[in-house]
């Protein structure tokens, strides 16, 4: 599956933006996917992971309670509302999937064959 990242760009701290992932190629609905960030300098860090169907969700401990990570099967496209940004948010964004079993989520980078190309979000103090 090929996979798009798009909706980046630069906001105030206490600011929103909302990511989107495109995907195309192979049937969406059968991967796993996440949603990973690195700031420069740093390894690259989980930040939020949904099931196939979208019941299953996970989140970093940074971004709890303020991102939410969403899917559209019928759309072929995945979602991160990022809300209350802070400076610290500041990163490239990647969306990533994996082909796996119902239910499943994955939090580690290498648990993941397939990668869009990153999107830039900047948060201003």
């Amino acid at each position: 599956v090929q996979l798009q990242a798009s909706g980046g760009g630069l906001v105030q701290a206490g600011g929103s933006l909302r990511l989107s992932c495109a995907a195309s190629g192979r049937t969406f609905s059968n991967y796993a996917m996440g949603w990973f960030r690195q700031a420069p300098g740093k390894e690259r860090e989980f930040v939020a992971s949904i099931s196939r169907a979208g019941t299953v969700k996970e989140y970093s401990v940074s971004v709890k309670g303020r991102f939410t990570i969403s899917r559209d099967n019928a759309e072929n496209t995945g979602s991160l509302q990022m809300n209350s940004l802070k400076p610290e948010d500041t990163a490239v964004y990647y969306c990533a999937a994996r082909q796996t079993a119902t239910g499943v989520v994955s939090t580690t980078s290498v648990s993941y064959n397939n990668w869009g190309q990153g999107t830039q979000v900047t948060v201003s103090s």
